[in-house]
């Protein structure tokens, strides 16, 4: 009986097949592992939450990433709130996504809220290094605070200005919030405690981006939204001023992987050409664009990065 070795030696044209086989058994294997090795290594994968304005920021990011560095950029938006996005990228399935310094300090690292802009972007900076192996790019040059809300009507009829002056006819109002707001430390159980707000009903919780709407409608008649909301001014709301300062500053960042800046140096480098460059007005601007105008977010970031030469 013929045993293994003298089935593949019958003849010279048998032993190169078997032997391709057998080096093919073994090579695409590792080619595949390698090919897989390399997609993860040579992309950059930007997420961020699912509002407008970090839509704007996630895609601002990406193209200029791309136009940098001319590594490809996964897109993966729409994340959730801060807890999904922060734990996205501990656990590495994102390397890059835009925060707010007030927000990292209290959602994130549970500190209290309060000290100026410097102070809590370096504190967020060290504590994030330290604990999560995650660092921050420059600051994006706004301050995306929460901004209270009523209609421009009320204010106006009422002669209200600031939190403190509305906190007498908060017992016949009706407020609605945010899920993430209802829960944070610097929402909605700091807010009333501070200001000694009562409310005609328990608030309504709802989607940021229906928040806006319900107000101007008459179905709520204060909300906790965004400084930087592109909708302010053209729905006449008023923003009351946060006159005991309970709010801390929410600079514009974005929160990256060390490992990623160790990987692709330029990543970081394109990052650091964003800093300083989007006003507070400027933010409103673009998320108007996309809001009130309806128009493309790819098309609104492209516009903005062409006009300011990035």
């Amino acid at each position: 009986m013929a045993g293994p070795c003298q089935a593949v030696c019958r003849g010279p044209g048998k032993l190169h097949l078997a032997w391709d086989r057998f080096r093919a058994a073994l090579f695409f294997p590792v080619l595949a592992l390698v090919a897989i090795g390399c997609d993860h290594r040579e992309r950059v994968v930007v997420g961020c939450k699912n509002f407008t304005e970090q839509i704007i920021l996630g895609e601002l990011v990406a193209q200029e990433i791309e136009y940098r560095t001319h590594l490809p950029v996964e897109r993966r938006f729409y994340l959730g709130g801060t807890y999904i996005a922060h734990q996205s990228i501990v656990a590495g399935r994102i390397d890059i996504y835009p925060e707010y310094t007030g927000t990292a300090l209290t959602a994130v690292l549970k500190q209290p809220a309060g000290g100026d802009k410097k102070a809590v972007y370096e504190k967020v900076k060290a504590e994030y290094e330290s604990r999560f192996q995650l660092t921050l790019g420059p600051p994006l040059g706004f301050n995306d605070t929460f901004a209270i809300e009523i209609r421009g009507e009320s204010a106006r009829g009422l002669k209200l200005q600031s939190i403190s002056q509305a906190a007498a006819y908060t017992p016949h109002w009706r407020a609605g919030f945010g899920y993430e707001f209802m829960e944070r430390q610097d929402g909605y159980k700091g807010l009333v405690t501070t200001y000694g707000l009562r409310f005609l009903a328990p608030p309504r919780i709802m989607d940021l981006g229906l928040l806006t709407r319900a107000l101007k409608e008459h179905q709520l008649d204060l909300i906790a939204g965004n400084m930087t909301d592109g909708l302010i001014r053209p729905l006449d709301l008023f923003v009351l001023e946060d006159d005991k300062h309970y709010f801390p500053p929410y600079e514009a960042v974005c929160v990256v992987r060390r490992q990623t800046v160790a990987a692709h140096p330029a990543v970081m480098e394109a990052l650091e050409r964003l800093g300083g460059t989007i006003s507070d007005e400027e933010m409103r601007r673009l998320n108007y664009q996309v809001d009130g105008e309806k128009r493309d977010v790819r098309a609104v970031v492209s516009s903005f990065l062409h006009s300011k030469r990035l």
